[in-house]
């Protein structure tokens, strides 16, 4: 109990405090990092739906190729004899 009673103390005797003084670069550093980011994100955005473009017109290309909708031609099957 005395420990945590210590660690309290600690607590509010930093928050009581003044706060600490922000370095003058931090805003700029601040927008370069969130100008990063956005453009991060933007380019995996980007990435994302030329991969799925991609894909609709890989897909498109095959179906027109293989043309799963018709069935298979049948095939006569063999008579086997000795049964």
């Amino acid at each position: 109990m005395i420990r945590q009673t210590r660690k309290q103390e600690d607590v509010r005797r930093m928050l009581g405090g003044a706060p600490g003084a922000l370095p003058p670069e931090l805003t700029g550093r601040a927008v370069e990092l969130g100008e990063r980011i956005a453009r991060r994100r933007r380019t995996v955005r980007f990435a994302g739906w030329m991969l799925l473009f991609a894909l609709a017109a890989a897909f498109t290309v095959w179906a027109v190729v293989v043309e799963p909708w018709h069935a298979p031609p049948e095939e006569p099957t063999t008579l086997v004899e000795g049964f």
